[in-house]
């Protein structure tokens, strides 16, 4: 069940705001398109200074757009997705990593695809989801109609489709399971994106189209004429290919743009692009040198604001926000992620109510893109945290920064001004120590609040909405804590990576239950080398000869009672050492 109503701490700053499945009249609500591309930072991109980089789609729309100018997201992909589409912090989803079972959103979660549903809006999703590949984490499960995605974090993990490489892939609809689609992965998500709107433009009902790219996410491939013309301006290797990922997005958001203008639906289109973290552009070239980062210190992971500003650009004409030169600005306050969803359901007319959640961490700021208030907060005093925790559970201290309108404090004991330092060279914590205090106090505050009641989100198995269900060991628990690794990678599979864990499951009833233990999935083909299977559910161990020639290792257990379970699941070889079994499926038979 969805809860109704969620409490959220006072002292942080929180606007509650509601939301529910009452509609204004149809044909004046907004569409609405929500475009994240993956790891393209603030400066990855020419409006914003970079000088080498070519994006004049993206920077047209940066002129005709609301900008939000210190606009800020976590540090790397799925807790930012998390937040973006629950308004609140990832923490409170339980979403704080990208592998270990740590990245897929609690399915209690109302998202923002779910309240616009629940108003009337039509929902698709076309790209990258990241918050959990089996039921009930799916994009499906979460609000979406219409679903087109890879699996995992990006194209060659393990839960993707075995050998996809941006060209040509596989990737899996809601209704048709994998299928190919021909051409570049990002020009198949716009296309497939632009095909359902036109699908729904003469409905009477809106749409929200949200579009996360997988782009310029590594590996770092694109069409070669891409690669071609940075390696002409003297850029090399994965430098070239990262800015030939970005402009080749930039082709497919003009067309995007164009067509657009031509059905007539721009202007009563909310267009929003963002992107999830900082960039990776400098890591690439090895020093950074040559990579622009607009002035910031840290790039993708980092808690310093390389890491965690992003761009964000907000267009929509009808409301009388972008459009044109006299309503297109900067915003320079203080915004986030999770202001994003209280944000839209406010210009959507999308009201509190009974069946949605009643409040987010999020504050929404259709007052201040309407020119109604001047700060994204009543009190104008607003605060905002980002972490990298990455780790089983998270760890108090670990890569904070408290991020106010003026001030970063970064670990706990570094304090900048960003007015005079945005670069955040100049440590001015020894000077400012009642400053530090009061960073340091909103941190412990926020902190006590969000680890009072983290969620450990599992798959359910044998449930009538998804049987049977495929686990991979993307999603695999560490049992040492602290530790942060998980078999995440196709490769690791091919190398049969050791590692020891196990899948955290909600077994939906009690039944007879089939597991099907694989070292590669069933579109490989592949053996599994394993003369034995093991699998133990919560302490309940039982075994069954397996041919390593095989390409399937089956044991079938007796589960007695439904409810919480660890299950772990390990392929004996003929050496006598044990791996993990990759891909686990799971069935119930009766």
């Amino acid at each position: 069940m969805k809860p109704t109503v969620l409490l959220l701490p006072a002292l942080l700053v929180c606007l509650l705001v509601g939301c529910a499945a009452s509609p204004a009249v149809a044909d004046d609500r907004p569409n609405v398109i929500l475009i994240v591309t993956d790891d393209q930072g603030y400066g990855d991109l020419g409006a914003h200074g970079n000088t080498v980089i070519q994006t004049p789609h993206m920077d047209a729309l940066h002129a005709q757009s609301v900008r939000l100018t210190d606009f800020h997201v976590d540090p790397t992909c799925s807790p930012t997705r998390a937040a973006l589409l629950t308004g609140r912090y990832a923490m409170r989803t339980g979403v704080w990593h990208t592998i270990q079972g740590r990245s897929m959103l609690d399915p209690d979660e109302v998202t923002l695809a779910e309240a616009l549903r629940d108003a009337g809006y039509e929902t698709g999703m076309f790209g990258k989801w990241h918050l959990g590949d089996a039921y009930p984490c799916r994009p499906e499960d979460q609000g979406f109609s219409t679903v087109l995605t890879h699996g995992g974090g990006g194209l060659g993990n393990l839960p993707d489709y075995w050998g996809n490489d941006y060209f040509d892939d596989h990737y899996r609809s809601h209704t048709d399971g994998w299928r190919q689609y021909p051409g570049y992965c990002t020009d198949v998500w716009f296309e497939q994106a632009t095909a359902w709107i036109e699908e729904q433009k003469d409905s009477d009902a809106p749409f929200f189209c949200y579009l996360p790219t997988n782009a310029p996410h590594g590996p770092f491939f694109a069409p070669e004429r891409y690669v071609q013309m940075y390696e002409d301006l003297g850029l090399e290797g994965t430098h070239a290919a990262f800015y030939g990922m970005i402009t080749c997005i930039d082709d497919n958001l003009g067309r995007l743009m164009a067509y657009l203008d031509d059905q007539g639906l721009a202007s009563n289109t909310i267009v929003i692009f963002m992107t999830d973290n900082g960039s990776t552009a400098a890591p690439r070239t090895g020093t950074g040198e040559g990579a622009y980062n607009a002035g910031m210190r840290g790039y993708k992971g980092s808690n310093y604001d390389g890491g965690h500003r992003v761009p964000c650009f907000i267009r929509w004409p009808a409301g009388g926000i972008g459009g044109d030169a006299a309503t297109a600005r900067d915003i320079g306050a203080l915004t986030a992620h999770f202001d994003l969803m209280p944000t839209l359901l406010d210009l959507c007319g999308v009201r509190a109510g009974d069946g949605v959640i009643a409040g987010f961490d999020g504050t929404s700021l259709a007052p201040v893109l309407r020119r109604e208030a001047a700060s994204t907060h009543p009190r104008g005093n607003r605060y905002v945290v980002v972490q990298s925790q990455r780790i089983e559970r998270p760890a108090h201290g670990r890569r904070p920064a408290v991020l106010s309108e003026r001030y970063r404090l970064v670990n706990g004991r570094e304090l900048y001004d960003m007015q005079e330092d945005p670069g955040q060279r100049n440590n001015i914590a020894a000077d400012q120590p009642e400053l530090v205090e009061l960073h340091r106090q909103v941190y412990e505050a926020w902190w006590e609040d969000l680890t009072a009641n983290l969620p450990d989100v599992a798959y359910i198995l044998g449930d009538e909405a998804a049987n049977p269900t495929l686990l991979t060991t993307h999603d695999l628990h560490h049992d040492e804590p602290g530790h942060d690794g998980a078999p995440w990678h196709q490769n690791h599979a091919k190398n049969n990576a050791q590692a020891e864990g196990f899948f955290l499951v909600d077994i939906a009833r009690p039944g007879r239950y089939r597991f099907t233990l694989r070292r590669f999935p069933a579109e490989h083909g592949g053996p599994t080398g394993a003369t034995r299977a093991t699998l133990s559910l919560d302490g309940q161990t039982t075994s069954a000869d397996a041919d390593p020639q095989a390409r399937t290792a089956v044991v079938e257990v007796n589960i007695a009672a439904a409810g919480r379970a660890e299950l772990r699941a390990r392929l004996e070889h003929p050496d006598g050492g044990t791996r993990p079994a990759f891909f686990v499926e799971v069935e119930r038979l009766d």
